[in-house]
């Protein structure tokens, strides 16, 4: 579905990602792992345009994506979440999807923030797929509320579905359960396997452990921007480099 070939990316001296290839397969869920800056996160940058790669090529569905623009990247059906949460803290939980879905799909930005005559004959459309969205995300009953009154498990909610609503072939996740304790961290967990059921592609970085290798199909393992290991949950667990360069030298069952 999505293959990256040889991918690389340097700062001035500093190469934060090394000749990286893997492959997204339809219907799975891959996670991408690594000690802190092992160069996960600009893989994602790479991935959706946010950055150019020095070298490399990505694909979608055998089309070279490489180096679009983002917004290119977004119809071609990527989309992300980041580490940090980027919502409208301003805004209503609703009015958050409205402006990712008809920026994501073709009403465009602008369009949305000065209520052409375009963004009035969407609306509706905008509305249904908002609320569906939300239902799916369990925050239908908190629509109208402002964002800052929802709690850091929901915010992180309302992160993927920003993500979700334009309904992403591939939907990237930048360690989203990041900051929240084990039951908020099942409860996303679900969410994420309900994602994947719905017949989205997922890629996910985590750091933790105990969740990615209870959810995913295969693992990619990153160190010092290189790739170091690829496999199953069971082979990542057993693999000497991993166990070395990630897991602080000792096997976690």
């Amino acid at each position: 579905m999505l293959t990256v070939k040889y991918l690389s990316k340097h700062f001035d001296g500093l190469v934060a990602v090394k000749e990286l290839s893997f492959n997204i397969h339809e219907g799975e869920i891959l996670a991408i792992i690594g000690p802190n800056g092992a160069g996960k996160s600009t893989v994602f940058n790479l991935l959706t345009g946010t950055l150019p790669p020095t070298a490399g090529k990505v694909f979608i569905h055998e089309e070279d994506i490489t180096g679009l623009k983002p917004y290119r990247i977004v119809k071609k059906g990527i989309s992300r979440t980041f580490q940090t949460t980027s919502l409208f803290d301003q805004l209503r939980v609703i009015d958050n999807l409205l402006i990712a879905y008809k920026w994501r799909t073709r009403i465009g930005l602008w369009n949305t923030l000065l209520h052409t005559p375009g963004w009035k004959s969407y609306q509706a459309e905008a509305f249904l797929r908002a609320m569906e969205t939300l239902e799916f995300l369990g925050l239908a009953a908190k629509s109208q509320l402002l964002v800052p009154t929802l709690s850091q498990e929901e915010q992180k909610r309302l992160a993927i579905g920003v993500a979700l609503v334009s309904k992403p072939k591939i939907l990237l996740l930048d360690e989203p359960t990041s900051g929240l304790i084990q039951d908020e961290t099942d409860r996303i967990t679900n969410l994420i396997k309900r994602v994947r059921e719905q017949g989205t592609t997922v890629c996910i970085i985590e750091h933790k452990m105990q969740m990615i290798m209870g959810m995913a199909d295969r693992i990619v393992v990153l160190n010092y921007g290189q790739k170091i290991a690829e496999g199953t949950p069971a082979e990542i667990k057993t693999n000497q480099a991993v166990i070395e360069a990630y897991l602080g030298g000792e096997s976690h069952a």
